[in-house]
């Protein structure tokens, strides 16, 4: 009898037919009731034994998280907590699980130990959902592109540039560690390596989105991309996915107006198609932050800070509004602020995560930032007499929780004004040759964003540490698994 899928089991109930299952043990009670789990749902299918017709060698082996293979009549259940359950007539060991040696307990465990077992914590109600919900949203992130008329771009994993010039890239190259070929001023010899020039791994695939965009009208990317940011935070990964959108004849304002929408769609995804597991990480959250101090606790649930998200407009200020908001709050006024607040330099996670969670409570999309620290292709924009100084068509979506959900901007299509920034923050235009063509040559107004897609998927399962909602964290000192 071929298996069926326990979500299915639950959603047709095939009432009085015989069945076969299989999964992992979730619990064992009174030598008679086993929850079973296969990864197809959030919840269990309770499946009923005769005790006096199973040997009693096998009910032993019956341990958390042991895999068995189960037949029997599905039947409408006479209990409480479930509609259906499973009486079964033949129960088969596939896997055991011995719990003196398995390192998974039915137990309470730290996200830390976690973390350190990978290969196992898909196991559990949390992670489970987690990643269940992960799957999701890559879906969605397709369909929502595919439905709107994008292309797909595939940009390439090893690049010879540097989209965003921050320098924190990890080398790809085919030399021996101290055996690298030396040119007559004494440095390593690129045009001796595989590619014949230096290459990293790239750290955004939006330079070369910027040619699919100015031939295919609109395309997007998403893929993996690394940064060699010594950050260990719980914010940041070496690893990560990043979604990037391209469009031609876009400005600064089409581009705000995609990324909301965007956003919208892929927590109304998840609320649609993902209810149970939404709703266990909500009740969850609720329990981690009981005994919290009440201005560490959330000001809404994860269920309802995910509907009021979809249900509202983002505000929309300046680089220089943010700069006046925060300078005349109360952290400001009472030196609770770690960073300095001043026109000109680079909001910090404090200032953004004040703005969004203290002052507008909700998601917030800051504009206009002054073109000193911001990349080489950011358009620059007119001056302005309320403002001080330069400032770049860029934008942040901000989140609450996560901060930075979103950077993008308008791009910089003329190409003395580009070629004049790329002198002057030290990018060298000859090696970008191909990028400033596509300014000399039919070049055209676009925009396009990149979205950290795990700080989406934290803020949709309220995870708060960045390393539980990608299954094999790579971070500094760590790549396991």
């Amino acid at each position: 009898m071929r298996r069926i899928e326990i979500e299915k089991v639950l959603q047709q109930q095939p009432i009085d037919e015989e069945i076969t299952v299989m999964g992992w043990v979730r619990a064992f009670r009174s030598n008679r009731f086993i929850a079973l789990y296969d990864g197809s749902s959030f919840n269990t299918l309770q499946v009923v034994v005769d005790f006096e017709q199973q040997p009693e060698a096998l009910l032993k082996k019956i341990n958390f998280h042991a895999c068995i293979k189960v037949t029997g009549k599905l039947v409408a259940s006479q209990g409480a907590g479930q509609s259906v359950e499973l009486l079964a007539d033949t129960v088969e060991l596939l896997g055991e699980a011995n719990p003196e040696e398995y390192s998974l307990q039915p137990k309470k465990m730290t996200m830390e130990f976690l973390r350190e077992k990978a290969h196992f914590r898909m196991r559990t109600n949390t992670f489970s959902a987690v990643f269940r919900i992960r799957h999701g949203l890559a879906f969605a992130v397709h369909q929502f592109f595919n439905d709107k008329g994008y292309y797909y771009l595939h940009t390439p994993i090893i690049t010879g540039s540097d989209a965003e010039g921050a320098g924190e890239m990890f080398r790809v190259t085919t030399f021996e560690p101290n055996k690298a070929p030396l040119n007559d001023k004494g440095e390593v010899d690129f045009k001796k390596d595989f590619f014949g020039k230096a290459t990293n791994l790239t750290v955004s695939g939006q330079l070369q989105g910027e040619i699919g965009a100015l031939a295919l009208g609109k395309i997007y990317t998403f893929g993996p991309t690394f940064r060699a940011e010594n950050s260990n935070t719980s914010r940041h990964l070496a690893e990560f996915w990043m979604i990037e959108p391209e469009v031609a004849f876009y400005d600064i304002y089409d581009n705000m107006d995609l990324a909301e929408e965007f956003c919208k769609y892929l927590i109304n995804y998840a609320l649609k198609h993902y209810p149970d597991d939404i709703a266990f990480l909500d009740a969850r959250l609720k329990e981690e932050e009981k005994n919290l101090p009440k201005d560490k606790k959330r000001l809404m649930g994860l269920l309802e800070t995910l509907e009021f998200v979809v249900n509202n407009d983002f505000e929309r200020i300046t680089y220089t509004q943010a700069v006046h908001i925060l300078r005349n709050s109360k952290p400001y006024k009472k030196g609770q602020f770690e960073f300095p607040v001043e026109w000109g330099t680079d909001l910090q996670a404090e200032h953004e995560r004040f703005l969004v969670e203290k002052h507008f409570k909700k998601p917030v999309i800051v504009r206009d930032y002054p073109a000193a620290f911001k990349a080489f292709y950011m358009r620059l924009n007119e001056k302005s007499e309320n403002v001080p100084g330069e400032t770049v068509a860029a934008m942040d979506v901000l989140f609450p929780g996560v901060g930075e959900l979103i950077g993008g901007s308008q791009r910089e299509e003329r190409l003395e004004v580009l070629v004049a920034k790329m002198e002057k923050m030290g990018v060298h235009p000859e090696e970008l040759w191909w990028y400033l063509e596509l300014r000399k040559f039919g070049g055209a107004p676009h925009a396009g964003f990149g979205m950290g897609f795990e700080r989406m998927v934290q803020f949709v399962t309220g995870m708060g540490n960045i390393r539980d909602v990608i299954a094999f964290p790579r971070t500094p000192g760590n790549a396991e698994f």
